[in-house]
């Protein structure tokens, strides 16, 4: 095996556990996030140059989880490995459905996972072009998608707003909703799953995470999926303290929908 895949190997199974004695379930979990195409996609993107070596975790989920990696100029880029084993294809199914930018008519569900990591991509590629604050895609490949990495020049990712309450609330939620504006009128896409944990606090200033769900703003789903959004953010914000009222977000985000 390549050297650097098999580092990437030892890498991954230190980071699966943080116990001392690895279960026969944390096992588990590091066989389905390495397995032989994943292995082989890693070997790819590293000699073509993307990466060198993984270097840490930054996430970990139910379909995938997000790596730190180094290139060979110890530049940081992040990794995001979708799950054969553990992702959830209805969903998948349901998102990419109705969606014309994708023909999918294979159950395959390889396949499906390569799709919906292209779908992140160039929902991501889209969102970039409209200047919404989300990761600078790089590159996708079968399960793989690499992404800007987000964090300090140490290799510290930054952390979610569920694990970092913003230092104003409302001034953090205002500049949100500002990307949210370009998100929906300039990108055209509709995130579908926005809440404080796929949203960064980047140095006091919100940046989208998570975006392979979104759909395009005439998805026949799109309204139900921005109406859930609006709830989503209104409540769990101001939990953490905003003042901001439906109606004052429904005006910055300059859409007329009718949400109670």
């Amino acid at each position: 095996m390549d050297p650097k895949i098999a580092k990437a190997d030892e890498e991954v199974q230190k980071l699966i556990s943080k116990k001392r004695n690895k279960s026969v379930e944390d096992r588990r979990v590091g066989s389905e996030i390495f397995d032989k195409q994943t292995l082989e996609t890693l070997y790819k993107l590293a000699n073509q140059g993307y990466i060198n070596v993984l270097n840490g975790a930054i996430s970990t989920g139910k379909e995938a989880n997000v790596l730190k990696a180094v290139k060979k100029d110890d530049s940081f880029v992040a990794v995001k490995l979708y799950r054969i084993a553990t992702s959830d294809f209805k969903k998948m199914q349901y998102y990419i459905q109705g969606d014309p930018r994708f023909n999918i008519k294979s159950n395959n569900k390889r396949q499906l996972i390569n799709n919906w990591v292209n779908k992140e991509f160039r929902n991501l590629s889209r969102l970039y072009e409209a200047k919404v604050n989300v990761p600078k895609p790089i590159i996708a490949l079968n399960n793989s998608l690499l992404l800007e990495f987000i964090g300090d020049s140490e290799g510290n990712p930054a952390q979610i707003v569920k694990n970092q309450k913003p230092e104003n609330v409302d001034e953090f939620f205002n500049d949100l909703l500002i990307e949210l504006n370009k998100f929906i009128n300039d990108a055209n896409l509709i995130h579908g799953d926005l809440s404080t944990f796929n949203i960064l606090n980047k140095d006091n200033y919100p940046l989208i995470i998570d975006v392979s769900q979104s759909v395009v703003r005439d998805h026949p789903i799109a309204d139900e999926l921005l109406i859930r959004d609006i709830k989503n953010i209104y409540h769990e914000f101001k939990k953490l303290g905003s003042s901001f009222s439906l109606d004052t977000i429904k005006n910055k985000l300059d859409i007329d929908l009718d949400i109670d």
